[in-house]
């Protein structure tokens, strides 16, 4: 079978232990004969040499052709090449409301979406991404897949101006052993950083100070939620625990603060501020505060123009797993079109895993899990060598269901160890040339949208809850319910600082929008709708993937299926 696409040319070379530079695959598949290029750049390469390169491809067509294979001066190749630029197959947005980012065609069929204000997701069953009635900019998307061959330019890309680093990353760090002592340091923990946070904004007092103080007094504390519930009367009675004690806050239902008591959860962290009770025994009150971002927060961005990929849920090894979308996705980023994108952010799920569900095996197309991780390698293989990628673990991977989850071990990376790819815990923060990026799978957000009224958090919007998380500076707060949480020395789930960009996966619906200045993106997913999914009602968005422009921090969408 000819090779006729970029991800088949990477493929077939990794299929014969080769990574391959950006440029010789290109090059490959622009041959006359691709399969008799790929076979006669192998047979060519130096015995020691791990990568086919551009000049290994060129010495074979010279070889074949019986002359000079030199680029021309536009630094192309006289290699004979096939297709033309990548083109949207896709509902693509008019010219006249496109607006094209840095490195876009200029037609407009691939638009830039600037999030800003606006929140955007699509219509469950959709295959496009369509906007909400009060969007103003929600049609300047990208809604279609670039998939066909372009022509062969010279590469761009310098990995001497990369600059990626981790953090919070809790891998072979862990030291809890599930003891009652392990969780109240977790505890402590979370409450120590978190009211560091809103000590700046009330003038707390511990609890057992507050209950010494005279009753009329006015008086702030900052807690974790103990327990909230409604009183017989309509109001709503607060319990705060800190390190000292409890105390209760009543909140009058005439206060305005319906709101925002409908936003709490257990065990996150809050400041009450108001007055107490004439006996002193309950407080009275006046406001609520979350730790919440700040208004003001001001993003980082890249000094020059590149792109990072935001993609979750792969689920390799599920008979809904997406094979052609996928290729479609690495073919094109195998294109000149795609030359900026040198970062591939991938949050969780790579693979669909064993028993994560009831009946999963019958939705099985590869029941081992450890076949299931060698066939995603593989497909990750498909992806440019010199792409740098950042995985964290998701729900459905073999590693512990627990949050923080570590990044897999010795025997599952031996496995994954393509392209030199950076495995890390879930959750984790990673600086990309000056943008940072918080990764987190997103368990706690069918929590979250469980918890809260649905105009406040849903799956059809799933980045409305990852305001709530941002809201409460931690990307797990309830303790005790669907999110299962691990005791650690530290609580590696609290956002202590604030991250320019949000990226999650898990519900498999893409959303996206700015709180605060922080983008947040809920990346869908490469999965089609499984019988279990359709049980419990999932509709998920699958085949996308959101590309962002890391000096401006401008996102594109595009579908690839």
């Amino acid at each position: 079978m000819p090779l006729e696409s970029n991800a088949r040319i990477a493929k077939a070379l990794a299929e014969r232990g080769y990574n391959a530079e950006r440029e010789a695959v290109t090059l490959l598949a622009g041959a006359t004969d691709p399969a008799a290029a790929v076979a006669a750049a192998v047979d060519h390469a130096p015995d020691d040499a791990l990568r086919i390169t551009a000049d290994h491809v060129r010495a074979v067509t010279a070889a074949d052709e019986g002359s000079p294979a030199s680029p021309d001066k536009n630094g192309q190749s006289p290699v004979e090449t096939k297709g033309s630029a990548g083109a949207d197959t896709g509902n693509s947005v008019p010219d006249s409301e496109a607006a094209p980012t840095s490195g876009s065609p200029a037609d407009g069929s691939v638009a830039a979406v600037d999030p800003g204000s606006t929140d955007s997701a699509p219509t469950a069953g959709s295959s496009a991404v369509p906007p909400y009635a009060d969007s103003p900019t929600a049609d300047s998307r990208t809604t279609g897949s670039s998939t066909a061959d372009s022509p062969t330019t010279e590469t761009t890309r310098d990995p001497d101006l990369r600059d990626l680093e981790v953090g919070n990353d809790m891998t072979g760090r862990s030291t809890g052993t599930g003891e009652y002592g392990d969780f109240v340091t977790t505890f402590r923990d979370r409450y120590e950083r978190l009211s560091k946070i809103l000590r700046g904004r009330v003038n707390h007092r511990p609890a057992e100070a507050i209950a010494d103080m005279p009753g009329g007094s006015d008086a702030a504390m900052i807690g974790l939620v103990n327990d909230v519930r409604s009183t017989k009367s309509g109001h709503w009675l607060i319990e705060l625990e800190d390190t000292t004690g409890t105390f209760p806050a009543l909140v009058m239902k005439d206060k305005g603060l319906a709101d925002v008591v409908d936003e709490i959860l257990l065990d996150e962290c809050l400041a009450v501020e108001g007055t107490l009770a004439d006996d002193a025994g309950i407080l009275f009150a006046d406001s609520l505060h979350f730790p919440d971002v700040p208004r003001t927060h001001h993003p980082g961005g890249a000094d020059r123009h590149v792109q990072a990929a935001l993609i979750s849920d792969v689920h390799v090894g599920s008979d809904e797993f997406m094979a052609d979308a996928w290729h479609s996705f690495t073919n094109w980023l195998h294109t000149p079109e795609a030359d900026p994108v040198e970062y591939l952010l991938l949050a969780g799920d790579m693979v669909e895993g064993v028993g994560v569900y009831p009946d999963q095996d019958e939705e099985l197309d590869i029941v081992d899990i450890y076949e299931q991780y060698e066939v995603f390698a593989e497909h990750l293989k498909e992806v440019p060598a010199d792409t740098e990628i950042v995985m964290i673990p998701g729900n459905h991977d073999a590693v512990r269901l627990a949050e923080p989850q570590p990044g897999f071990n010795d025997e599952i990376r031996s496995i994954m160890d393509v392209h030199d790819a950076q495995i890390v815990s879930n959750p984790a923060t990673v600086s990309v040339e000056g943008v940072e990026v918080l990764m987190y799978h997103g368990v706690s957000l069918d929590e979250v949208i469980a918890e809260l009224p649905e105009e406040k958090a849903s799956y059809d919007e799933p980045h409305k809850a990852m305001y709530q998380l941002l809201k409460k500076r931690h990307v797990a707060p309830q303790f005790g319910g669907h999110t299962r949480v691990a005791p650690e020395e530290r609580d590696y789930l609290v956002i202590e600082d604030v991250p320019d960009v949000f990226h999650t996966g898990h519900v498999h619906k893409l959303g996206w929008g700015k709180y605060h200045n922080v983008l947040a993106v809920n990346s869908g997913c490469w999965q089609a709708q499984t019988d279990f999914q359709k049980s419990v009602n999932i509709d998920p968005d699958a085949g996308y993937a959101p590309i962002l422009d890391l000096d401006t921090l401008d996102m594109t969408v595009r579908k690839f299926s």
